[in-house]
């Protein structure tokens, strides 16, 4: 039999061809993305603008002790340090893909952030730091199930705190006490006795506290957090402690929607136990929580440590202390407050506390 090419001739050979470029062309078009990506098969650890938030509970913390810029205002209560949530995004700082939206990250490279196994159209986590000056309203968030009654497109909110700081006298509630029914809670809300339902709780700095959707909740003043939680802003409020802005206006409460939500079940809210994982003499590493919505480790440093990667994406929050990480030529400094995404295809991370004080890290990773 003589060989293909030969039996084809020429004009079935350029036929050939021609098929195979405007294939390969098609091919181009459909898959390749038509944005200047840089061409890289690892990322290194992405730092983003802080997205500040202003609320009539906030303070100063987030500069004082976090050191992050705000201005001359009293009320700075949240900053957003990794959020992809409508129009509300974070923009890369700088490197490679400075400029970039969050989502733009998600859609446009999701095999580096995310590694090969996972895909997602929207970053799975909200991380923030909040300080609250003053406590904030009663409130609850509804489940993944619950706030489609309300908001076709949104998530429920399942979130997390980590205290990092709280002054004398502070506190916090968690939960409804043992016994609270929907007509109890109902009736203390209309005699302004909200308070004598909830679980109350004195909080101390490196506790963790984990607050499914359908808890109610609040945060007392001189306390500031880091806060890891599902993608979602929808709040349902209980209580507001009658408070009013500069023109006499409270703000809207959701009563109703809010029944609707709470887990009557649940009961009181304790701190997480943490779970050591590893311990060696200049570090100690703990499982906070592992739920499924996302995982959170604390990593403490006094020294070096070696974290190898398993490639899966992670945002690194340092809580207290600082150092330095290092990874793929990449040198980060880790003072209190800063926040990194560690993408999937990141190289291992080897860190070094600085001073006579342990560095505290939050590891967190979507489920």
């Amino acid at each position: 039999m003589r060989p293909l090419l030969e039996r084809m001739g020429s004009a079935g050979l350029s036929r050939l061809l021609l098929f195979r470029r405007n294939t390969y062309a098609e091919h181009r078009r459909k898959y390749e993305p038509v944005t200047n990506i840089p061409a890289v098969c690892s990322m290194n650890p992405i730092e983003f603008s802080p997205i500040l938030k202003r609320a009539c509970w906030g303070g100063r913390r987030l500069n004082t002790i976090l050191g992050k810029k705000i201005g001359s205002h009293q009320d700075y209560a949240e900053t957003w340090e990794i959020c992809d949530l409508g129009e509300t995004q974070s923009v890369v700082l700088s490197g490679s893909y400075a400029g970039w939206t969050l989502n733009r990250l998600v859609r446009e490279v999701p095999e580096l952030l995310f590694g090969t196994e996972n895909s997602h159209s929207q970053f799975p986590l909200l991380v923030k730091f909040l300080d609250c000056d003053d406590r904030h309203s009663v409130q609850v968030h509804p489940d993944d199930r619950q706030v489609h009654k309300y908001y076709q497109n949104e998530k429920g909110k399942t979130e997390a705190w980590f205290v990092i700081s709280a002054e004398p006298g502070s506190f916090i509630y968690a939960g409804l006490k043992d016994g609270v029914t929907p007509e109890l809670l109902q009736a203390s809300l209309e005699n302004g006795t909200v308070e004598d339902c909830m679980h109350r709780i004195t909080p101390l700095p490196g506790e963790c506290y984990y607050i499914p959707a359908g808890t109610v909740h609040m945060l007392g003043g001189g306390i500031l957090v880091a806060e890891v939680q599902q993608p979602s802003d929808v709040t349902f409020r209980l209580f507001d402690w009658n408070r009013t802005d500069a023109q006499g206006n409270c703000r809207p409460l959701h009563v109703d929607q809010a029944l609707e939500c709470i887990d009557f079940q649940r009961g009181p809210i304790q701190p997480v136990e943490p779970t050591l994982l590893h311990q060696d003499e200049n570090a100690e590493l703990n499982q906070l929580i592992d739920s499924p919505f996302f995982r959170i480790d604390r990593l403490s440093i006094q020294g070096e440590f070696l974290l190898p990667s398993d490639s899966t994406c992670k945002v690194i929050m340092s809580v207290s202390g600082k150092g330095t990480m290092r990874t793929g030529g990449a040198s980060c400094s880790l003072p209190i407050g800063k926040t990194y995404l560690i993408p999937a295809t990141c190289d291992d991370l080897h860190f070094e506390s600085e001073g006579d004080i342990p560095n505290n890290i939050l590891i967190a990773s979507p489920a």
